[in-house]
């Protein structure tokens, strides 16, 4: 018999301690569904609350150095030349505002309104419409020439399914010869030695993190998280679904678009069996395949 993650499976912390609440377990954004046999059943994309986004920028403060902002600002730029963009789960701003900067019309798409707030108190925010709703299903009324999602964030949504309807509302925004770019990680499976269901993919003073494969048939994963900010602990959790390369690249086929360049990183580097992240650019042909 296949062994089936259930509640007691799950580290008990952060939002796994509420699900034995009610009142909190049928919450929308509530991380998790349990089914009445104590399963995990299918989850929908995550909403982070104050408790997240309040923290969210000093916690993820290196992800924000110019080093690492630059070279993505970089590319969109030159992608999407005098055009517009959209960026699905624009978050805290972190993109999108630099891309605003370098006077580049910018709108955003963001599920949780407490980081809209975050991102609202920052310079310049204004120049920086956001529409409140999930990437998979909300419409915005303009049509631009870009439409991108960075760190992994498709991935919230966790199933194939809403997953592919991000490919879909990419492509409700885009002309033809409009672009879609993608910045998501390989899943890192090879790492867990067998037998083992988890591994430690951050070890820092201040930050620990640790992944567990929970679903590999569902393709869904946790990712676990300890972080030190200001002098006090930080803890939470987060599921996803991970995409396989050759997935990404038949769901872009199902929804009229072709690969039209792929990179290990922002810099272009070679996209290889060992990269541990793929920056792919997709174009809207409108050709969608039946396979």
């Amino acid at each position: 018999m296949d062994w089936v993650p259930t509640v007691e499976h799950l580290p008990q912390f952060t939002r796994h301690d509420a699900l034995a609440d009610p009142e909190v377990a049928d919450r929308p954004s509530s991380w998790c569904k349990v089914r009445a046999d104590g399963r995990l059943g299918p989850m929908g994309s995550m909403v982070w609350g104050s408790e997240i986004a309040e923290v969210y920028d000093a916690t993820y403060a290196a992800l924000a150095m110019p080093s690492v902002v630059d070279p993505m600002v970089d590319l969109l730029a030159q992608l999407v030349g005098d055009g517009a963009a959209l960026e699905f789960a624009v978050g805290t701003g972190r993109i999108a505002l630099p891309l605003s900067a370098r006077g580049i019309r910018v709108h955003g798409v963001e599920l949780s309104p407490e980081m809209v707030q975050q991102l609202r108190r920052k310079h310049d925010a204004g120049a920086v419409p956001v529409t409140i709703g999930d990437m998979a299903t909300t419409r915005v009324s303009d049509r631009f020439d870009l439409v991108y999602v960075v760190a992994n964030s498709i991935m919230n949504l966790t199933t194939q399914e809403e997953q592919i309807a991000v490919f879909s509302n990419a492509a409700a925004h885009l002309a033809f010869g409009g672009r879609f770019v993608i910045e998501l990680i390989v899943p890192q499976l090879r790492r867990v030695p067998p037998s083992e269901v988890a591994w430690v993919f951050r070890l820092d003073a201040d930050h620990v993190g640790i992944e567990t494969f929970d679903d590999v048939v569902g393709q869904v994963a946790w990712s676990h998280h300890w972080i030190e900010v200001d002098g006090r602990l930080v803890r939470h959790s987060a599921p996803y679904r991970y995409i396989w390369p050759s997935e990404l690249l038949l769901m872009a086929k199902l929804t009229g678009f072709e690969l039209q360049d792929r990179w290990g990183d922002w810099d272009r580097s070679q996209f290889t069996s060992e990269s541990a992240k793929q920056v792919a650019v997709f174009v809207k042909t409108g050709q969608v395949s039946q396979r």
